[in-house]
């Protein structure tokens, strides 16, 4: 294995590459395999860019039928068949049946290009610079997504203040507040030193904050929240959209409309550079130009997004992603927690965590380690890195997935003696 190249000329920014030390050579389906032959499951989904699994032979196709035919691959925001198609797509079989009805923004393919997007517009609907945020949150690395994310290793990197921001406590963090009257009181009291927000930016499930998942009631509260104070409401689903929660938005569970949502990762159907920004017609205010990017016109992208949909449902996956989830919590609950009283567990849908910080945060990277050792590939998240986080393909077959399972019991096992 020579990774010596990387080592020595690629930066030290690097991350995933110290927790999997090998070079990878292909991926199929829900495995990984390296230059020595190794194999190994993926419960990691390229940060959940590829829910329909590595090289879907169906998604495949479709994108080298577009390449034989010498389709255009670069357009910026010029009309096109592969847009105009997932447009079409997006709309008829994903939107309207939803009796949703938003405009489509195609901005920079990346998750927070299309965070930036709505805080941009946000503002820019409203008149106000301030916006609400929750403690555990994350939305991006550029810098105004990153002034929503709270974690301190991210910050740091920014190098300059990060302003404009009024982060909220999550609602598990203090069970006993009441965090929608408490955003109400730092809206009415005139001594609250806040100022109102342009938009509340939430994820339904805080999946870096650690697999936060929030319940309904506090959902549709913050939706009434946002319409008595004339504040948007703003859903992040860059990686829990496109069915990984069990639906393909992951706030229907609540039977809530956002104004913004926000979507990357999967949607670009094939692991593609792909972002887009929800919103409701009124809200409609940009400029020409006003806010682009030299990518944002991925051809291959919309071709590879419109067969992943296509994918999606013919195969139902939501259905498909349920059912597996229940696997998953079954296996943690009656084979993983019992060898310690002190693991935790939360999830919904194919992402699933276990939660090690009431033993130590180190003993979660040290399961992420020697789960790597037998063959699978998974990542940790939460303060300090203290949850083990499942997140498979939701493609998926029982047996890797149960397979996979298995090697975080046994790791488990070995770590906590």
């Amino acid at each position: 294995m020579n990774t010596s190249v990387f080592e020595n000329y690629e930066s030290e920014v690097r991350s995933y590459c110290r927790h999997f030390p090998t070079v990878f050579t292909k991926a199929k389906g829900a495995s990984f395999y390296d230059e020595d032959g190794n194999r190994y499951i993926d419960f990691f989904c390229g940060a959940g860019a590829v829910n329909y699994g590595h090289n879907n032979p169906e998604i495949k196709q479709k994108l080298i039928d577009y390449l034989m035919s010498d389709g255009i691959t670069h357009a910026l925001d010029m009309y096109t068949v592969p847009k105009r198609e997932f447009i079409e797509t997006f709309e008829e079989k994903i939107l309207k049946p939803r009796g949703l009805n938003y405009k489509i923004q195609f901005p920079g393919p990346t998750g927070t290009n299309a965070n930036e997007a709505a805080l941009k517009l946000a503002r820019k609907v409203k008149g106000r610079r301030n916006v609400f945020a929750l403690m555990g949150a994350f939305h991006g690395m550029t810098l105004g997504s990153l002034a929503l994310t709270t974690d301190k290793s991210s910050r740091r990197g920014a190098g300059v203040d990060l302003n404009n921001v009024t982060f909220i406590p999550a609602p598990y963090m203090f069970p006993e507040l009441d965090t929608v009257k408490y955003m109400e009181q730092l809206i009415k009291d005139d001594h609250s030193g806040v100022e109102k927000p342009a938009a509340l930016f939430i994820e339904t499930v805080q999946a870096e904050g650690g697999v936060r998942v929030f319940d309904v009631e506090w959902l549709r509260a913050v939706r009434k929240f946002c319409d008595d104070y004339d504040i948007l409401l703003v859903v992040d689903d860059v990686q829990i959209g496109c069915c990984r929660s069990g639906s393909f938005f992951s706030f229907e569970r609540a039977g809530i409309v956002p104004d913004i949502v926000t979507m990357s990762k999967s949607i670009g159907g094939y692991g593609l550079p792909l972002a887009i920004t929800l919103f409701k017609p009124e809200l409609d205010v940009w400029a020409p130009g006003e806010h682009n990017g030299t990518f944002r016109g991925n051809q291959l992208a919309f071709v590879a997004a419109k067969a992943g949909l296509e994918f999606m449902l013919e195969n139902d996956v939501p259905s498909m992603t349920k059912r597996k989830g229940e696997i998953v919590e079954k296996f943690i609950e009656s084979e993983i927690l019992p060898i310690d009283s002190r693991l935790k567990h939360r999830g919904i849908g194919l992402i699933q965590g276990i939660e090690f910080g009431a033993i130590s945060p180190d003993k979660a990277e040290e399961v992420i380690e020697k789960c790597f050792e037998k063959g699978l590939v998974i990542e940790g998240a939460g303060r300090k890195n203290s949850v083990v986080k499942i997140m498979p393909p939701l493609v998926i077959s029982d047996e890797e997935l149960r397979k996979g399972l298995e090697i975080i019991r046994e790791s488990v096992k070995e770590v906590l003696g």
